[in-house]
């Protein structure tokens, strides 16, 4: 039996204990390297594969920044190629909103109120109301005056944080022709912005805002590009990585012609009122006035005070009167004659006793010369617009169907003019007067308006568009500015007698009626109507319209003046015949052979 020391258990125990301590955290070292490393090859792994193309597009983002381009706006011409509405580049005065934290603000802010001619109240508080631009540059005032720029350059180095951006502006080199027509472009609002950006609408954005660069917009205003461009760390430019060029908007041609625009503008002056020239064959607009208006070029700049006051001392000049609904007056009498006799009640041959009044739904309804014209068929009774013959026409036909027959002419709805601001006029009926006045259409109503008088409201274009009718043998055209290849027309379907009495009728009225003015030298032979409408407790509204040559027309004028306090034979007459005068002396200069040269002469005298 082998005996073994207390002294070799104890090195035995204590050997054990070595060998084990040695190894443990050498162990536990490499587990834990081993799965941090796991760690990190599986975070790898997320990043490369899962999250990879998401990272690599934000470490893109923050290298790369888009610059972006305007497009240029489509310019607009009339029907002669004349440049109605286009671009130009101007200069531009910005802030940075930055500018606003640094501590010399104030001093900047005072000076370039002074250098552009603001209060620093009007500055703080346009920012404060374009707030939604923090990020960008605010634009304060554009198209600046040579002045402007001289002063901020001088002053270039106290203008901390402000900016001259050279950018393209609407430009109208007509300056107020045909203002109504084309209407203006403006910087969109804060609350414009927002609920349009969905659209691509960008930060500064112009946008129409009345007439044709309105509700033309989208065809006006083309489509935004720029460029992608690096830049390093510290932002600043490193390289052009792409570029996508701004698409320019579509060029749109007019119906108008502007020379014939001007003449109109001019003819109505300072007559709150519109004259309206259109051409019956196809509807084409060639000329719109009202009056007041306004130069569209004022909204490409800042407007003070004084000068916004100026713009609106006449009244409201942004309000297209060619396009607003008036009492029509005699005018309506065309209608009142095509329902008595398409109704077959009243037919070509119809004579009826004139009196001094027609007494219908305890009212009196004079004519306005007090005594009558006797016996009257519809030629007479045109020519000399007596109000008994059609009122007895429309109390005979009833109001359902002089209702019907004056919505087949286009009244109380809208033409389709491509103008957002039209408005219907109004052909009251039944329904309406119980829903509005709260009693039932009666028998008065009828005859009120079988001479336009009463509750009916037509606009002087509509009035064109009636004209059209008879000037080109029955048919309803459809009032247009812009350039088309089809020129949609409704047949009314109307008997040949009833267009020819009304065209005969509508003759007699310049011939020996109150429409005599017509007969100037410089007008083919003409036809037309006067219309003069009580619009109490103002003065009377004046109306006429006419059409030529009378064998084949071509032009339909209508003139219009507000509360003028004349008839319309005295007061509208003299502009229509005006404007007629201008047309046919402009026709007649172009169709001019042109002057023949000597040099020309002798290549002739050569060739022969």
């Amino acid at each position: 039996m082998t005996l073994i020391s207390p002294l070799a258990k104890v090195e035995r125990k204590e050997s054990g204990r070595t060998v084990g301590k040695g190894a443990r955290p050498w162990a536990i070292m490499f587990m834990v390297s081993l799965a941090l490393l796991g760690g990190m090859g599986s975070r790898l792994a997320v990043l490369q594969l899962i999250e990879g193309e998401e990272l690599r597009q934000t470490a893109y983002d923050n290298s790369v920044r888009l610059a972006p381009k305007p497009p240029v706006r489509g310019n607009i011409f009339d029907r002669n190629g004349k440049v109605l509405a286009t671009t130009k580049l101007a200069y531009s005065a910005y802030i940075w909103p930055l500018a606003r934290t640094k501590p010399n603000w104030q001093q900047t802010r005072d000076l370039f109120a002074e250098l552009i001619g603001m209060t620093p109240e009007e500055i703080e508080a346009f920012l404060e109301a374009h707030n939604v631009y923090s990020t960008e540059p605010i634009p304060i005032v554009r198209n600046l005056s040579l002045a402007q720029i001289t002063a901020i350059e001088e002053y270039h180095n106290q203008l901390d944080g402000v900016e001259v951006i050279i950018e393209p502006i609407r430009d109208y080199p007509e300056k107020n022709a045909g203002s109504h027509i084309l209407g203006y472009t403006r910087e969109l609002t804060p609350e414009e912005f927002q609920a349009r950006k969905a659209e691509g609408y960008r930060l500064q954005d112009y946008i129409g805002k009345l007439g044709l660069e309105a509700s033309l917009e989208k065809r006006l205003r083309g489509e935004w590009g720029g460029q992608e461009i690096q830049v390093d760390r510290d932002g600043r430019f490193v390289k052009i990585l792409g570029e996508r060029p701004a698409t320019a908007g579509e060029d749109i041609t007019l119906t108008i012609d502007v020379e014939l625009q001007k003449v109109a503008q001019q003819i109505l002056g300072e007559r709150k009122g519109a004259i309206v020239a259109l051409d019956p064959r196809n509807g084409e607009v060639l000329a719109m006035a009202s009056f007041p208006g306004f130069d569209p070029n004022i909204f490409s700049g800042r407007i003070s005070p004084e000068k916004w006051a100026e713009v609106t001392a006449q009244g409201d000049p942004f309000i297209n009167r060619a396009i607003r609904g008036f009492p029509p007056a005699s005018t309506f009498k065309v209608v009142t004659a095509a329902a008595g006799m398409e109704s077959g009640k009243y037919p070509p041959s119809t004579v009826l006793q004139t009196t001094p009044y027609l007494a219908a739904a305890g009212v009196r309804f004079y004519e306005w010369n007090k005594a009558g014209f006797g016996m009257a068929g519809y030629v007479r009774a045109m020519q000399w617009s007596s109000n008994t013959f059609f009122g007895q026409i429309g109390r005979g036909v009833g109001g359902d169907v002089l209702i019907d027959w004056s919505r087949r002419f286009g009244f109380g709805s809208l033409t389709g003019i491509e103008l957002g601001e039209e408005t219907p006029g109004l052909i009251p009926d039944t329904n309406w007067t119980q829903e509005r006045l709260n009693r039932p259409w009666n028998v008065g109503d009828t005859v009120n308006m079988s001479i336009g008088q009463g509750l009916t409201l037509a606009t002087p274009l509509q009035i064109a568009r009636m004209f059209a009718v008879p000037a080109n043998g029955g048919y309803l055209v459809e009032p247009h500015l812009v350039q088309a290849d089809d020129h949609p027309r409704q047949s009314l379907n109307m008997a040949p007698s009833t267009v020819e009495t009304i065209h005969k009728g509508l003759r007699a009225v310049v011939n020996g009626g109150t429409g005599m003015v017509m007969n100037a030298s410089g007008i083919p032979p003409s036809a037309g109507k006067s219309g003069t409408a009580e619009a109490p407790p103002n003065e009377n509204h004046a109306w006429f319209g006419a059409y030529a040559p009378y064998d084949n027309p071509e032009i339909v004028v209508v003139a219009f003046a507000e509360h003028s306090g004349g008839g319309g034979g005295s007061v509208a007459g003299p502009m229509v015949r005006d404007v007629m005068i201008a047309y046919f002396a402009n026709k007649a200069k172009a169709n001019q052979p042109a002057a023949v040269t000597d040099g020309d002469a002798a290549a002739t005298t050569e060739e022969e």
